[in-house]
């Protein structure tokens, strides 16, 4: 009886630790994939802020250079 409960305990030991890395093996692929996801998102914002940063400064230059045009030609009209 006494090998029949200890037989038992070692079962339910080994039992417990295995379903624990388990556990942990799952949150660790789920935290990954949400640290993955987390940096596209974050990769793609970042895209973005470059993109309209650029236009921008497109835009910008395009005025500043209309401005530059127009008074080229108020200075040749006086």
């Amino acid at each position: 009886m006494k090998k029949l409960f200890l037989s038992f305990a070692a079962l339910s030991l080994v039992a417990s630790i295995y379903s624990c890395r388990e556990t942990t093996e799952v949150k660790v692929d789920e935290t990954s994939e949400n640290v993955a996801d987390d940096m596209e998102d974050a990769m793609d914002d970042a895209a973005d802020a470059v993109e309209n940063a650029a236009e921008e400064t497109g835009d910008a230059i395009e005025n500043a250079a209309d401005e530059v045009q127009e008074e080229v030609n108020d200075a040749d009209n006086k």
